[in-house]
């Protein structure tokens, strides 16, 4: 069967085989027809060698983690044929540490997870996979177009529920969000921001293109400034850009009592030159928290799969800007600064 795969480690290895072997029986139950594989930066990032890791005794990596495909056949009876479903890309470490034992895999804290498609486990960019039934999400029919969005969805998911959880510490009732950037993960936390009733703020610095539109047909507003130029004190900030500058910025923009949750990756090897001990001040005097969140466990990938089925179905498939027949994946994973969400089609 074809398959997108890399040798891990090795820059611009990117390859499409048509010989590549069904998915082995003990990778799971179900078997699961690929429809399509969602394209991020991580897959970039492993495709330039940074990282990533094929599984035991084996030389390539198949990539996709962003996965949308058919059951075609359950032995277990979870499922039927024909049901949508995502596969949930991390799986608990062996050990398994605390959290890992009672199914929060997202917070390892030994770090021997794995992860379909970047670490030690066959990603979803193949004709068929398998995937036990705990690792299985099933989908609404109607997200046949967008399902490939879930994972992506399941991360802001996360971000969401440990915002509310850490709001929960004392009397909160937030009222405006700001979201920085506009990329997927920027854009999905904006709308379940919305989905929550709350007033929300967009910063990016694109000017044209979809993303402006994309902001404003959510009801929430757009903006191109700095964040240390905006007007208001956001309860919330969900930070998606990962860059140094904006990062520290939203610490110091935050409201008293806020909450700043970091998704974005910095690179690292930049300086910048910050009076921390008066950021250090604010934090303290003002209550805020500042945390970190990546990935999620099953649990969010269900409240995520509620959240697309709530959504207008036309404003996700906006998200979707090329949909590229596998047959041409080098075009797929070719980055060119103006897409939102590049699929990978299994099926054209």
């Amino acid at each position: 069967m074809r398959a997108v795969t890399v040798a891990p480690g090795i820059p611009d290895s990117l390859t499409l085989t048509d010989e590549w072997p069904e998915p082995a029986a003990e990778e799971g139950a179900i078997l699961v027809e690929a429809l399509a594989v969602g394209i991020c930066g991580t897959d970039h990032e492993i495709i330039s060698g940074a990282y990533g890791e094929a599984p035991p005794g084996q030389h390539r990596l198949v990539l996709g983690h962003e996965s949308l495909g058919r059951v075609l056949e359950d032995p277990t009876g979870a499922f039927h044929a024909g049901d949508l479903v995502a596969g949930i890309v991390r799986h608990p470490d062996p050990v398994p540490c605390a959290n890992c034992a009672v199914g929060e895999w997202d917070m390892c804290r030994n770090g021997r997870y794995t992860e379909h498609g970047i670490k030690a486990l066959p990603g979803f960019a193949r004709d068929r996979w398998r995937v036990q039934p705990k690792f299985a999400v099933g989908l609404d029919p109607a997200l046949a177009p967008v399902g490939m969005l879930l994972e992506p969805t399941s991360v802001v998911a996360k971000a969401w529920d440990h915002i509310e959880r850490i709001g929960a510490r004392a009397e909160w009732q937030p009222q405006s969000v700001l979201v920085t950037g506009a990329g997927p993960i920027g854009l999905l936390a904006a709308l379940l921001a919305t989905q929550r009733g709350l007033s929300v703020h967009v910063l990016d610095r694109n000017t044209t293109g979809p993303k402006p539109d994309l902001v404003r047909s959510l009801g929430a507003t757009y903006h191109t400034s700095t964040v240390g130029e905006l007007d208001f004190q956001p309860d919330v900030v969900v930070e998606c850009t990962g860059a140094p500058s904006v990062v520290l910025d939203t610490m110091c923009k935050v409201g008293p009592t806020g909450v700043v949750c970091l998704t974005g990756v910095s690179s690292g090897g930049r300086t910048i030159d910050f009076d921390a001990g008066a950021l250090n001040r604010s934090l303290v005097l003002e209550n805020t928290v500042v945390f970190g969140s990546v990935n999620a466990n099953r649990r969010h990938w269900g409240l995520a799969a509620e959240a697309l089925a709530r959504a207008d179905l036309s404003w996700l498939e906006s998200l979707i800007t090329r949909r590229v027949p596998v047959t041409e994946y080098a075009d797929a994973y070719a980055a060119t600064g103006d897409d939102i969400k590049v699929v990978l089609d299994f099926q054209r």
